[in-house]
C-alpha cells in the first residue's frame, strides 16, 4: 500500500530552493529533501540547547562520584 499525500503552496523561490536541494542532496521527491532538511534542523536544536558545555565539561571520572567524598 503507498503513502497518503497531500499538497501544500509554495512560493516560486521556495520550489526553486527544493530543486536546487533536491538535485545536490541525489534526493528522488521533494518529501525526502524535506524530511532530510527537518531531521538536520532538528539535529541543530539539539546541538544548541544540549551541547551548550561541549568544550568546557571534562569527562567523568570515578573520583568525582559524591559517595566517595568525604564531607
Amino acid at each position: 500500500m503507498g503513502m497518503k499525500a497531500t499538497t501544500i503552496k509554495v512560493s516560486r523561490e521556495t520550489l526553486e530552493m527544493l530543486r536546487t536541494c533536491k538535485r545536490r542532496l541525489g534526493a528522488r521527491s521533494y518529501d525526502e529533501v524535506i524530511q532530510v532538511l527537518l531531521r538536520e534542523f532538528r539535529r541543530s536544536l539539539v546541538e544548541r540547547y544540549f551541547g551548550v558545555d561541549r568544550g568546557r565539561v571534562g569527562e567523568f571520572r570515578e573520583e568525582d562520584r559524591l559517595e566517595d567524598r568525604e564531607v
